[in-house]
C-alpha cells in the first residue's frame, strides 16, 4: 500500500494550533493563503505553538513547491496522498490524524483558492475553539449564484429537518475542537466522505452529536467560483448527506424541534464577487436530464407533482419555485429512505436541481445580493414550515 508523502523539515511533533490547507492544483494561490494564515497566527496567537499543514492530492502543478518555499514565521508541514489517491476527504483524514498526534487544542481549515482571506479570519475561527466551542462554520457574503448546492439543498434541508440555520454547512472553511475530530474519526466513513462529501459529513455529525456550534461572519468570500455543474461534487455531497439523513432517521423524526439560529458574528457585507452563468446551457441540461431520468423521477415524486413537472418539461418550460422545490426534495429524501435505487435517485435529482437553479436565476436577475439572500432564507423557512409534509410520509 503506497504511503503518504510527508515533508516536516522542522520535525514538529506537537502543536497547540493546527491550520490545514487542503489542495489540488493550487500553485497559483496557495502562497497568498499561507501568508495570510501565518500573519493571523503571529498577530493573534503568538503565545501558542502553531503549525501550517498543506494536505495535498499530489498536485502535478507544483503546489508542494510553492507551499514549502513560502516564507513564514510558523513552521510548515506538507502531507500528500499517494499518487492517484484523490479526494478532499482523504486530505482531511490525513489532517485529522496529524492534529490528534500533535495533541492540538484548536484546528482550522481554509481553502487554498481563497482570495479574500485575511489574518482576522484566523482569529475569528480559532478564538471560539480555544474558548470552549467545538465547531465554527463560516458566514460570508457570496454571489447569489455561487454555492448553489448550499443555497438550494444543504441549507434548507438542514433547517427543515434539523431546525438549525447553518448558513454555510459546506463552506469549506471551518474550525473545530480535538474532541470533535476524535468523534469524526470514530464514525463510519462512506467512500464519498473521502471525496467532496467531507464537509457535509463534518457538519451533520457535529450537529447530531450535540457539539457546541457557532457561525462567524467573515465578510465577503472571494475565490474560484463555479456555477452549478453536473460534476462529481453534486453526487458525492448528496450521497453523503442522504445517507446521513437515512442513518439518523429516528433522531430527527421523533425529536421536537424549534427553528434556531446558530450565533452569527457582526452584520453581513453586501459586496461580493460576480459570477457568470450560462442560463441556456443549464436549462437545456435540466430538460435533457429530466427526459433521461423520467422513470426514476416518476417513482420518487408524488403523482400530482410529477404530472405537473411532466407537462412543464414537455413544453420545455422550466419553472420550479421554492414551494415546489421543497416538495421535490422531501419526496426524494423519502424515496431514498424507502428504495434501493440510491444512485439512480441522486442522478435523477440533478435535472430538477438545475431546474430550481435556473428558476432562481431568472427570478433574481434584477435583485441585489441582499434581496437574493432574503429569497434564499425565505426558501429555507418554507422547508421548516412544511416539515410535516415529510414527517407524515414516514409516519404512515
Amino acid at each position: 500500500m503506497p504511503k503518504n508523502t510527508i515533508v516536516n523539515k522542522n520535525k514538529i511533533r506537537k502543536a497547540d494550533i493546527v491550520v490545514g490547507i487542503p489542495s489540488l492544483n493550487e500553485a497559483d494561490n496557495i502562497s497568498f493563503v499561507v501568508r495570510q494564515v501565518d500573519k493571523g497566527l503571529k498577530k493573534y496567537f503568538n503565545n501558542y505553538k502553531s503549525v501550517i499543514i498543506n494536505v495535498d492530492n499530489d498536485s502535478p502543478d507544483n503546489t508542494k513547491k510553492y507551499f514549502l518555499k513560502t516564507k513564514t514565521v510558523n513552521p510548515k508541514i506538507y502531507i500528500s496522498t499517494p499518487s492517484g489517491v484523490m479526494g478532499k476527504g482523504n486530505n482531511f483524514y490525513n489532517l485529522f490524524n496529524k492534529a490528534m498526534k500533535f495533541k492540538a487544542k484548536a484546528i482550522c481549515v481554509v481553502d487554498a483558492d481563497l482570495k479574500s482571506i485575511t489574518p482576522e479570519w484566523i482569529y475569528s475561527f480559532i478564538t471560539p475553539i480555544l474558548e470552549g466551542k467545538d465547531y465554527i462554520t463560516p458566514n460570508y457574503a457570496r454571489c447569489e449564484y455561487d454555492g448553489s448546492l448550499t443555497n438550494h439543498i444543504c441549507y434548507p434541508i438542514i433547517y427543515g429537518l434539523f431546525g438549525k440555520k447553518i448558513r454555510q454547512p459546506i463552506g469549506g472553511d471551518f474550525s473545530f475542537s480535538p474532541k470533535l475530530v476524535n468523534y469524526w474519526l470514530k464514525q463510519k466513513w462512506h467512500k464519498t466522505t473521502y471525496l467532496y462529501g467531507i464537509d457535509i459529513f463534518m457538519t451533520m455529525h457535529a450537529l447530531m452529536g450535540n457539539f457546541k456550534i457557532e457561525q462567524t461572519n467573515l465578510g465577503a468570500k472571494v475565490h474560484k467560483p463555479s456555477a452549478p455543474k453536473l460534476g462529481p461534487m453534486f453526487t458525492q455531497v448528496l450521497t453523503t448527506f442522504f445517507k446521513f439523513i437515512k442513518a439518523n432517521k429516528k433522531k430527527w423524526i421523533n425529536k421536537k424541534l424549534k427553528g434556531d439560529t446558530i450565533n452569527f458574528g457582526k452584520g453581513r457585507l453586501e459586496e461580493c464577487q460576480t459570477l457568470s452563468v450560462d442560463y441556456k446551457a443549464m436549462k437545456a441540461a435540466s430538460i435533457f436530464n429530466f427526459i433521461a431520468n423520467e422513470e426514476t423521477i416518476k417513482r420518487a415524486l408524488n403523482p400530482l407533482l410529477y404530472m405537473k413537472l411532466k407537462r412543464m418539461y414537455s413544453k420545455k418550460i422550466v419553472n420550479i419555485d421554492a414551494k415546489m422545490w421543497n416538495k421535490i426534495l422531501y419526496d426524494f429524501i423519502y424515496a431514498y429512505n424507502t428504495s434501493y435505487s440510491h444512485t439512480d435517485l441522486i442522478e435523477a435529482l440533478k435535472s430538477l436541481y438545475f431546474g430550481r437553479f435556473t428558476t432562481f436565476f431568472k427570478s433574481t436577475l434584477e435583485k441585489t445580493t441582499i434581496e437574493c439572500e432574503d429569497d434564499i432564507n425565505r426558501q429555507a423557512q418554507i422547508f421548516w414550515k412544511n416539515r410535516k409534509y415529510l414527517l407524515n410520509k414516514f409516519r404512515k
